[in-house]
């Protein structure tokens, strides 16, 4: 009786076990059955992906994140949207730049979302038909080795690199891709296309270095190759954080400013999970996010007045007066004739 009473109380307590067993494992769904979003990103890998993690965290939202390669910065991505418009695989595109973003709402990929939009939004940075929404900010910047280059004596504008001092000493991204291209366009847009091929024409003179990406063309100035390299604001903080010897001076256009880029977020049509796409599209656009930015190796600019003071040591001084829609409107004959001009 006794041996019976411990083998039933065994059952009992094998049988508890098991149920607290399937108690915990309840909530972890699989991922076929757990809510899930895809997003296709062009931001670096390793500064998107703590956001990712934190959106996460806090909605048990399982996101699934294509990144795109430095070579091909956005415009893979923005390739591969096109190619999959018949049957989208993906819920939301957050892209590094606005260029590409703009043109793909024209061809009426992106979905109009005006809710997304935070209160007091600055106009300049959403879609007129709410189809895309900007948030932190970077520019082009002008980048320098501060080993090799006075401060006094770096060039700050677009024209100052046309001088002959820096002959062979200037190093560039493939403007085919990322935002070397939109920077280029932006040319186009501000002095009209006659003067931004003499620019062009111009830095060609002066034996301008073509390379992979950004990234690459700050690394080249950082280790003596070249003394100037034309980049972004994020691609500098990040090598100052590993110990470069690199400066910059915001990159302006004829005394008129500073190109300002903008992060941008966008709900594909016929997203397959619309719901968590306007999840994240909305968190990407809060307070947190460009926080986590701000604080990031890019350093983004936040738009949130909130936070405008607080990370004003990475304000963006006389941004340029251009509309994203007038550089987009440039971007197809800007890229073809950098891309005749300067080459590969």
């Amino acid at each position: 009786m006794a041996g019976r009473f411990r083998s039933r109380r065994g059952l009992v307590a094998v049988a508890a076990i098991l149920l607290a067993a399937v108690v915990a494992t309840g909530g972890c769904k699989s991922k076929s059955q757990q809510r899930q979003v895809v997003v296709y990103c062009s931001v670096d890998q390793a500064v998107a992906e703590p956001i990712v993690a934190e959106f996460q965290r806090r909605t048990g939202i399982l996101v699934l994140a294509r990144y795109d390669t430095e070579a091909s910065k956005t415009v893979g991505l923005a390739q591969r949207i096109r190619a999959e418009s018949d049957r989208p695989a993906a819920d939301v595109f957050w892209s590094g730049e606005v260029f590409h973003t703009v043109r793909l709402a024209r061809e009426g990929l992106l979905e109009s979302r005006p809710e997304l939009r935070p209160a007091d939004w600055p106009s300049q940075y959403c879609d007129g038909q709410a189809r895309w929404h900007g948030f932190a900010l970077r520019c082009r910047v002008i980048a320098y080795n501060a080993g090799r280059v006075a401060a006094a004596d770096a060039p700050r504008t677009l024209e100052d690199l046309l001088d002959a001092r820096w002959k062979g000493r200037l190093v560039m991204a493939n403007p085919q891709f990322g935002t070397t291209g939109g920077d280029i366009a932006s040319w186009f847009a501000h002095y009209g296309p006659q003067r931004a091929m003499e620019i062009l024409q111009g830095l060609k003179a002066n034996g301008v270095r073509i390379v992979e990406g950004n990234s690459t063309a700050l690394r080249v100035a950082a280790t003596g190759q070249a003394d100037v390299a034309l980049t972004d604001s994020d691609d500098v903080y990040a090598g100052q954080r590993n110990g470069w010897p690199v400066a910059m001076n915001f990159l302006d256009q004829g005394g008129r400013g500073v190109l300002v880029i903008p992060n941008t977020v966008a709900i594909l049509k016929g997203a397959p999970h619309p719901r968590e796409g306007q999840e994240l599209a909305k968190f990407l656009l809060s307070e947190q996010t460009e926080e986590m930015l701000a604080r990031s190796d890019s350093h983004n600019t936040p738009v949130h007045a909130s936070l405008a003071e607080k990370y004003r040591g990475y304000a963006i001084g006389h941004p340029l007066d251009i509309g994203y829609e007038q550089v987009a409107d440039q971007l197809p004959a800007a890229i073809a004739a950098a891309g005749e001009i300067l080459g590969r």
